[in-house]
């Protein structure tokens, strides 16, 4: 594959690599009442709730516009892997133990994309080092 190729491929992976967290925390905020009940039940503060929104929405968009993106996707990481703890551990349920993986997956993929960096598409690429 060629570097051009490599690059559009790399933008395009960040952001369907992003989509998710910036629908999820847009959905939050319709939802914000029934998220904070939500959270209460597995054991979280409600007031989680909006920091989760934004740090979903805004690590989401800098991911999307490569910025700051080996911070953001190692963060994306962690994420993921706490929220597979907190959220989908019941394995018994068949659906709890895919949405176990998913998040594994994506850990994954964010620890892949804090390694190797954005791509030559991105606002990390275009600054100019001091």
């Amino acid at each position: 594959m060629n570097t051009k190729t490599q690059s559009y491929v790399m933008a395009i992976a960040r952001v369907l690599m992003a989509l998710i967290f910036i629908l999820s925390g847009l959905s939050k905020i319709s939802a914000a009442a029934a998220m904070r009940g939500y959270m209460e039940t597995m054991g979280l503060p409600r007031w989680l709730l909006w920091p989760t929104i934004f740090f979903e929405i805004g690590t989401g968009v800098l991911i999307v516009v490569g910025f700051e993106t080996r911070i953001a996707a190692s963060l994306l990481a962690g994420f993921c892997l706490v929220t597979a703890a907190i959220f989908h551990s019941q394995f018994s349920d068949q659906v709890q133990m895919i949405m176990f993986l998913k998040n594994l997956t994506m850990a994954g993929g964010f620890a892949l994309l804090a390694s190797v960096g954005p791509g030559r598409l991105s606002a990390d690429a275009r600054r100019v080092p001091t």
